[in-house]
């Protein structure tokens, strides 16, 4: 393990783009370590490592970017648990990993839809930013929801669209044209 970790921060390292990290620090990204990869490269290094629980577990406890992002494109979704999900979703830190680990592990778990609700309801950012992108996510994909949830969707959707938050309201007014238009 230690020896891949190893290998894939040799990666990282390699990779590293200076002024783009200077970019995201400016704009308020704040992480231990960003190496300013961009996510298309960030891809192509995960593509040479498997799925990997451990690993993936590790790179996400790390307060670094590219770690973070890889840790969800690692992540076998099997073996990822409710438990695991909702953990992982409260230690978001910003805008960009929400938007990378809701695209590339939570709209991917076989329990996705049980997790939209509880997140949009809560008082937290991250987590209310994580349920609007994956229910926009799953709606994208072809999920259905039964009427009374589509309605509860909605009236929170509204709701969040008058939040201080920047990113929040442009989530939930994505959530809100997703589903006036359905595909």
């Amino acid at each position: 393990m230690e020896e891949t970790l190893q290998r894939l921060k040799a990666d990282f390292r390699a990779h590293m783009n200076g002024v783009a990290s200077a970019r995201m620090r400016e704009a308020g990204l704040a992480y231990h370590v960003n190496f300013g990869i961009e996510l298309p490269r960030l891809q192509e290094i995960a593509k040479d490592y498997e799925p990997d629980h451990e690993l993936a577990q590790q790179l996400w406890m790390e307060n670094v970017r590219e770690s973070k992002i890889v840790a969800a494109l690692l992540m076998p979704t099997e073996r990822f648990s409710p438990e695991l999900a909702e953990l992982w979703a409260e230690q978001i830190p910003n805008a960009e990993i929400a938007q990378t680990t809701t695209l590339y592990l939570f709209s991917r778990l076989p329990f996705a839809s049980q997790l939209i609700f509880p997140w949009i309801a809560s008082d937290r950012e991250m987590l209310q930013l994580s349920g609007l992108l994956l229910a926009t996510r799953l709606l994208a994909g072809g999920i259905v929801f039964n009427p009374s949830s589509q309605d509860e969707l909605l009236d929170q959707a509204q709701s969040l669209a008058a939040s201080s938050s920047l990113f929040v309201r442009k989530a939930a007014n994505n959530l809100l044209t997703s589903l006036s238009h359905p595909l």
